[in-house]
């Protein structure tokens, strides 16, 4: 990685840029800024179409406009974080920014301000194409010759169907800004100072929580967009088995790199942190240190998401043999957690508890447990009592879009208390997890750990496995793995 260079003391146009310490040239010579200035052709883009969501993140700002009448509303994207000294993580806007505007830039602001007619006028903030007159373009770390070109404000306006404003003149404006103001928090800490006195934590989260609950029933470009994660993501998971003799030879990590390898092509980056637990780190729920020995005869656990360029992520499990064989004992585990999650998935349709597939999920492996002599019956005592826990840790899904764990601040009388809907996208995915020194079961379930899950979405009349195209049943994981192979 090259090193950004020193700045001109006094730079024509606007705030001279900091320079940088340690840099190799000591300065920039007002001849060499002024080469810099000249000799460059016009670059801005025209007649550019709106991005495929535009029409949709319309309607979503009109309903948040109609539920904050006469409120100033402010979703910030948020800022760089830095991962080490002049280093950053790669950059990831806030989800209720992208769900409303589309747009993913750092730094940048949607206001929906009031007006006299009782609804709002949607502006977006974003940071101009860099400087050319002070330098910024070429000597700022984040100017365009060092990270890449930032569209204009223009043509972010064509884009995003919205007025685009400079986003570095924002936060005065709204430390002048009279009248009620919402923000969505932590994300712009600049953003929040500039309000830090018109503003209540309360009333924030009311806002944050809207938003969050407006996400629980998708859209057809949601829906789209949540299937091509999925399609993308089925490739990863064909991807791995093909390497599973890599793996061994190396380590869970050739896993990773394999299945990260298709999110970046196909799409913008993985979801969430990959799951590639082998043998005992299955019973690890969030394994993802991934840097464990791939053995023979072991299970492999691969929870994985390809995340689109839109940001919508899929959350897909497959529970497979090393080998492509299941052990007796191993497919014994594997079926009872098929079967669980059979009836989940069929509890899933509108009208019914969110609760009713976790549940019917949760019956049967609290059956299963009882017949194997593990926990003393009858299963509605284990269900009662919740001593199924121990061995299957988790819920048995939630609501899935732009996060893996999506709308995960909603109320929860309208989220776990809720009714399903056409349109909700959720996963479904029981597991049974024995520990490998968990000394209440017999020492040839320790270290074993399955689960299932899949990505489903409830339609009119029932539901639709978006993942589907992944074998579930062990019998076919086995012919699928064992094609894959040759």
């Amino acid at each position: 990685m090259t090193e950004q260079q020193p700045a001109p003391e006094n730079p024509e146009g606007d705030e001279p840029i900091k320079q940088r310490k340690n840099g190799l040239y000591p300065a920039v010579s007002d001849e060499l800024a002024a080469n810099m200035k000249t000799g460059w052709a016009d670059t801005e883009l025209h007649d550019l179409q709106p991005v495929e969501q535009a029409p949709h993140t319309a309607r979503r700002r009109a309903a948040l406009s109609a539920r904050f009448p006469g409120e100033r509303l402010v979703i910030p994207a948020g800022n760089l974080k830095t991962r080490s000294n002049d280093t950053e993580y790669a950059f990831r806007a806030s989800t209720e920014y992208v769900y409303l505007t589309g747009d993913q830039s750092q730094d940048g602001v949607l206001v929906l301000e009031p007006t006299g007619a009782g609804g709002h006028r949607a502006t977006i903030h974003l940071l101009p194409r860099s400087n050319r007159e002070n330098g910024e373009f070429w000597l700022d770390g984040q100017g365009e010759l060092w990270v890449g070109r930032r569209h204009s404000l223009s043509e972010a306006e064509q884009l995003l169907g919205l007025p685009a404003e400079d986003v570095r003149e924002l936060p005065g404006t709204l430390r002048e800004a009279t009248g009620p103001v919402r923000v969505v928090r932590g994300h712009d800490a600049g953003i929040e100072e500039a309000l830090t006195d018109k503003v209540t934590a309360e009333r924030d989260e009311e806002l944050r929580v809207f938003i969050s609950e407006q996400r629980l029933v998708k859209d057809a470009f949601e829906v789209g967009e949540l299937q091509k994660a999925v399609d993308s993501t089925v490739r990863g998971f064909e991807d791995v088995v093909k390497v599973l003799d890599k793996a061994e030879a190396t380590s869970e990590r050739y896993i990773e790199g394999t299945f990260f390898l298709r999110a970046r092509v196909e799409g913008n980056d993985v979801g969430y942190g990959s799951i590639c637990a082998a043998g005992p780190h299955a019973t690890t729920l969030h394994w993802v240190r991934n840097d464990g020995a791939v053995r023979s005869g072991d299970l492999l656990l691969l929870d994985a998401g390809v995340e689109t360029n839109s940001l919508y992520t899929a959350d897909v499990t497959r529970t497979l043999p090393v080998n492509g064989t299941y052990t007796e004992l191993q497919r014994k585990i594997y079926d009872a957690v098929f079967e669980a999650q059979e009836a989940g998935i069929a509890a899933v349709r509108p009208g019914a508890k969110y609760r009713d597939f976790h549940d019917a999920a949760q019956r049967v492996l609290a059956g299963k447990l009882v017949e194997w002599g593990l926990v003393e019956g009858p299963a509605e005592r284990v269900l009662e009592l919740g001593l199924q826990r121990r061995w299957t840790l988790h819920g048995t899904g939630h609501m899935l879009g732009l996060d893996v764990h999506d709308c995960a601040v909603a109320r929860t009388e309208t989220y776990v208390d809720g009714v399903l809907e056409p349109g909700m996208v959720l996963t479904v995915e029981p597991g049974l997890y024995f520990q490998a020194d968990d000394t209440t079961v017999p020492e040839e379930y320790r270290g074993i750990g399955v689960r299932i899950e899949d990505d489903i979405l409830v339609t009119e009349d029932g539901n639709r496995n978006l993942s589907a195209a992944l074998p579930r049943a062990a019998s076919d994981g086995e012919a699928w793995m064992a094609s894959l192979k040759g």
